[in-house]
C-alpha cells in the first residue's frame, strides 16, 4: 500500500481534479493525505468517495497584505489578486514541512507549489508534478528552445505556431490568444517568481511528471514531451469524475423536468471566469435567439454586483418561461446528467471537459483563458467532438456567433453536427469502457512503485 500526500493549487478546479485521482487510488487501497484550504473542505467532502482512505487535512491560509481577510482560493478574489493567493500558499511551507515529517508519505503530488520537490527531497519523499492541464498544452508551451533552461521568456511569436517537430494536429493559436498566454507566463505569480519560472522549476526538480490523460487521446503529445523532458512521465488514465454523493437540488430538478429530453442548453464557464459586460450580454442574447430553453450559471460580469443587474434591457421578460440566469455555484456534474439537458456551452476547463465527454450533451466551446484555448482546438479540431464559437480578431464574440455554434451541434442533419455526435458517442463509450480506468490506474501504481526502488 502506498501513502500519497496531495497539495494542489488553491483553485477549485485543481482541488477537485486531484481529489478525483485520490478516489481512484483509494479505491485500490492506497492511503491519501489531502491538503486543502480550511473553508474548501465542506465543498470537497461530497466528492470524497472514500473517506476511510482519504484524509482531508485543513490548511490555514495566512492573511497577507492586499488579500481580503478570509480569502483562501482563487474563487474568493478577482483575477488581479490571484498571485497573492499563490504568495499565501507559499507561506504555508512550514506547516506542510511539519505535516510531511509527521505523515512520512511515499509521495507528494503537487502542481504550483514549486518548492515541494526540494522540501520532499530533504525528507526522503518522492515528488510528482501532477498536471491538471492537458499534455497537449504542456507540449505546446513548455518545449520551446531555451525556455526549459530559463534562458529566455515566452513571446507572442513563439506561441502563434506549434514548436518544431510538434505532432501534426489542429492546434494553432490566434494572435490575441498567443499574446495573452505569453503575457501570463511573465506575470509575477507569487512573490518574486513568474508563472513560467514556477512551472519550469516544478517539473525540473520533481522526480516524475504525471498527467490525467490516456495514450489513446494524447499519446502523440506525451511522446513529444518525453523527447524534451528527461523525466519519467506517468499517465493516470482519464480519471473520470464520479458524481458527488448527493442529489441535484430539487429546485433545479423541478425546473429541468418541465422541458423535453435533450432540449435544454446549459452554459457554465467555471468558477473563475469573469466576463466583460458586453461579452456577458452577447452570450445570453446568443442563447436567447436559439429559441431553446437554457440555464446559465455565471459570475456577475466585471463591474456588476449581480447577474440580474447586467442583463440586457427586457431580457428577463422575453425569456422568463424558458430560461434562468443564475449567479451562484451549481452542481454542474449532476446537471449535465439530467435527461432534459442536451447541450453544454463550456469554457473548456479540463474538469468540465471530462464531465462533458461522458455525458450525452453536445459541446459548444467558448474558451476564455490559458490552456482552455488549446483544449478547445483538441476537442473541436483533433477529436471533432465539439464546435467552437467563432471569435473576432480581438478575441471578442457576438450573439450570432454563439447562436451559430449552438445550432450547429443541434442540427443532426448537417455534416458537422452529425460528425460531432458520432465522435462524441465513440469517445464516451471508450472512456466508460469496462476496465479502461482500472488498467491505467494499475499501471500508474506500478510505475510509482518502480520510482521507490
Amino acid at each position: 500500500m502506498l501513502h500519497i500526500a496531495m497539495y494542489p493549487w488553491f483553485a477549485f478546479g485543481h482541488l477537485t481534479s486531484f481529489l478525483h485521482l485520490a478516489n481512484k487510488l483509494a479505491l485500490k487501497g492506497h492511503r491519501i493525505s489531502f491538503f486543502s484550504p480550511s473553508k474548501s473542505l465542506l465543498r470537497l467532502e461530497p466528492f470524497n468517495r472514500h473517506p476511510d482512505g482519504i484524509a482531508l487535512i485543513p490548511v490555514a491560509v495566512p492573511n497577507i497584505h492586499g488579500l481580503p481577510v478570509g480569502s483562501e482560493t482563487t474563487a474568493d478574489v478577482p483575477f488581479s489578486l490571484r498571485p497573492l493567493i499563490m504568495t499565501a500558499m507559499d507561506l504555508t511551507r512550514p506547516f506542510i514541512e511539519a505535516s510531511l515529517r509527521s505523515l512520512k508519505p511515499d509521495f507528494v503530488f503537487f502542481d504550483f507549489a514549486h518548492w515541494v520537490p526540494a522540501l520532499s527531497r530533504e525528507l526522503g519523499i518522492k515528488s510528482i508534478h501532477y498536471y491538471t492541464i492537458s499534455a497537449a498544452t504542456v507540449a505546446y508551451i513548455m518545449t520551446r528552445e531555451g525556455i526549459r533552461d530559463h534562458e529566455r521568456c515566452l513571446t507572442e511569436a513563439d506561441l502563434t505556431e506549434p514548436p518544431v517537430g510538434f505532432p501534426t494536429s489542429s492546434i494553432k493559436l490566434s494572435a490575441h490568444e498567443a499574446r495573452e498566454l505569453a503575457a501570463g507566463s511573465l506575470r509575477e505569480f507569487g512573490s518574486g517568481i513568474s508563472l513560467l519560472e514556477r512551472q519550469v522549476t516544478s517539473w525540473k526538480d520533481s522526480d516524475a511528471i504525471a498527467f490525467k490523460s490516456c495514450r489513446e487521446i494524447e499519446g502523440s503529445y506525451c511522446d513529444y514531451l518525453q523527447l524534451h523532458f528527461n523525466k519519467p512521465l506517468l499517465l493516470a488514465g482519464p480519471v473520470m469524475p464520479e458524481p458527488p454523493n448527493r442529489d441535484l437540488k430539487e429546485t433545479w430538478v423541478q425546473w429541468l423536468n418541465s422541458f423535453e429530453p435533450r432540449s435544454v442548453i446549459f452554459c457554465a464557464l467555471g468558477s473563475e471566469c469573469i466576463l466583460k459586460t458586453n461579452e456577458f450580454q452577447e452570450l445570453v442574447l446568443g442563447l436567447e435567439i436559439t429559441n431553446r430553453p437554457f440555464l446559465v450559471a455565471l459570475k456577475p460580469p466585471a463591474g456588476a454586483t449581480t447577474v440580474e443587474s447586467a442583463l440586457p434591457s427586457g431580457f428577463l421578460d422575453r425569456v422568463k418561461d424558458r430560461a434562468i440566469v443564475h449567479g451562484g455555484w451549481v452542481e454542474q456534474n449532476l446537471i449535465l446528467q439530467h435527461p432534459s439537458v442536451g447541450f453544454f456551452v463550456t469554457h473548456c476547463g479540463s474538469g468540465s471537459l471530462s464531465e462533458a465527454m461522458i455525458s450525452d450533451c453536445q459541446m459548444v466551446l467558448l474558451p476564455h483563458a490559458g490552456d482552455q484555448f488549446i483544449n478547445a482546438r483538441v476537442i473541436a479540431g483533433s477529436l471533432k467532438v465539439g464546435v467552437e464559437v467563432e471569435k473576432l480578431e480581438d478575441g471578442s464574440f457576438t450573439r450570432d456567433g454563439v447562436c451559430k455554434a449552438v445550432r450547429c451541434v443541434m442540427d443532426e442533419d448537417s455534416e458537422v453536427g452529425n460528425e460531432v455526435r458520432v465522435n462524441h458517442m465513440k469517445w464516451k463509450e471508450f472512456l466508460l469502457r469496462d476496465g479502461l480506468e482500472e488498467s491505467y490506474i494499475n499501471e500508474f501504481v506500478k510505475r510509482l512503485h518502480t520510482l521507490l526502488e
